[in-house]
């Protein structure tokens, strides 16, 4: 038996990278619809978040990797109408959204979902019990077209949290899940449903739905085209896949010759990247990330990789936060040197940086003046005239994005 491929983990951050679509590559300077599409099809999944500290944080990834696009042509591929739609709503790893060709790959966890399986135990209880109202929900979208669940409740006092749901919102996250509905658009924030056959284009509905070790093997693959070089954990985690399923097809992949395992520097599990791959000798990257960006999303591969402990701490309350609010990673090079807490006072036209904190090694003058130009295009590309630093940490930050 021939020895697994062996990485060094400087090797694993550039295959990670590169994969992510992070190494250099032609700027262009105008970005077309094709350029936003092909970084999606790259990732495959984009995930959704409604925090807007600085911006929805699904925007973020294409910017870290393409720099200044208009927030426009990324919604007319996940909201469009007819042609422009290139993207759709679902849970792929959480909320997200994924390229269309995905869609008979998630069929099988719409048909779970159906049965009650795989979404969260209330909302799987409310499909099974509340039959009736699942139905009716179902009749008023089919009859009025796309609609949030607002336009729908019937309850009369006023809702509590986020999380208080109505009747008819508990129904549409069903039906949605189900497949059953699908995301027309948005008004603001609120999902509008409305009927598959109503949103998206034809030839995407008649495709056959995938088998679901068909649909595992394609996602598991599509996993690790994005990740570069992953843990089985890693993997199934892409797409949230259930570890059975994942074990047992991953295996499949390995034996059909299309994944290959190696061995990472430092990694005490086994990882695998696929068959053919191709390590740049240097990654010249420079970007500020999205806390839910594909690159990060998996604390511990992202601790693995680049030696870097990261936590949420948007849910922590104010007095036990080390770093932050909404804490943005910045990456350069190959290494992540540094967390910066950004904000946008949109009212004031600033982008604000109310902390630095620098990683092990610190940053030098060339991270310096990488962090000064992204925070800078960061600014322009939300529409606000300046960056403002805040923090005493900023180490002459504010005379470089002057």
């Amino acid at each position: 038996m021939p020895q697994p491929l062996s990485l060094s983990i400087a090797q694993a951050r550039r295959l990670a990278l590169a994969a992510q679509g992070f190494a250099p590559r032609p700027r262009q300077s105008v970005l077309a619809p094709t350029h936003l599409l092909q970084t999606v099809q790259r990732l495959g999944v984009v995930q959704i978040d409604s925090v807007n500290a600085l911006v929805r944080s699904h925007y973020l990834p294409l910017f870290s990797r393409l720099g200044d696009y208009p927030q426009a042509l990324f919604d007319e591929l996940a909201w469009g109408r007819g042609r422009q739609r290139k993207l759709f709503e679902y849970w792929g790893h959480e909320a997200s959204l994924m390229p269309l060709a995905l869609y008979p790959a998630m069929a099988w966890r719409m048909a779970r979902a159906a049965q009650g399986k795989g979404i969260y135990k209330e909302l799987a209880r409310f499909g099974v019990e509340q039959k009736t109202v699942v139905a009716r929900v179902l009749d008023t979208v089919r009859e009025r077209g796309a609609l949030g669940a607002g336009s729908l409740s019937t309850r009369q006092e006023r809702a509590g949290p986020w999380w208080d749901w109505s009747a008819e919102k508990h129904a549409l996250e069903w039906l949605f899940a189900a497949g059953l509905v699908t995301v027309a658009g948005r008004r603001g924030f609120e999902r509008l449903y409305d009927l598959p056959e109503r949103v998206l284009p034809g030839a995407v509905l008649k495709r056959p739905a995938l088998e679901v070790g068909e649909a595992h093997r394609q996602l598991l693959l599509h996993a690790a085209t994005a990740l570069g070089v992953a843990t089985e954990r890693d993997l199934r985690d892409y797409f949230r896949l259930d570890p059975g399923d994942a074990r047992r097809h991953l295996a499949e992949l390995v034996e059909d010759r299309q994944v290959q395992r190696c061995e990472v520097q430092g990694w005490r599990q086994p990882a695998y990247c696929l068959r053919q791959v191709r390590i740049p000798r240097q990654v010249d990257a420079s970007a500020l990330l999205s806390p839910f960006d594909s690159l990060v999303w998996e604390r511990d591969r992202t601790e693995r990789l680049f030696d870097f402990r990261y936590r949420l701490e948007i849910y922590t309350p104010a007095h036990k936060r080390v770093y932050g609010y909404y804490v943005l990673p910045f990456l350069h090079g190959e290494r992540i040197v540094a967390r910066v807490d950004v904000r946008a006072a949109r009212a004031a036209g600033e982008l604000r940086v109310l902390a630095v904190h620098e990683e092990a090694g610190g940053l030098d003058e060339a991270a310096l003046q990488g962090l000064a130009v992204q925070l800078k295009a960061m600014a322009v590309w939300l529409g606000l005239a300046r960056v403002r630093v805040e923090c005493q940490r900023g180490h002459g930050l504010q005379g470089l994005v002057d």
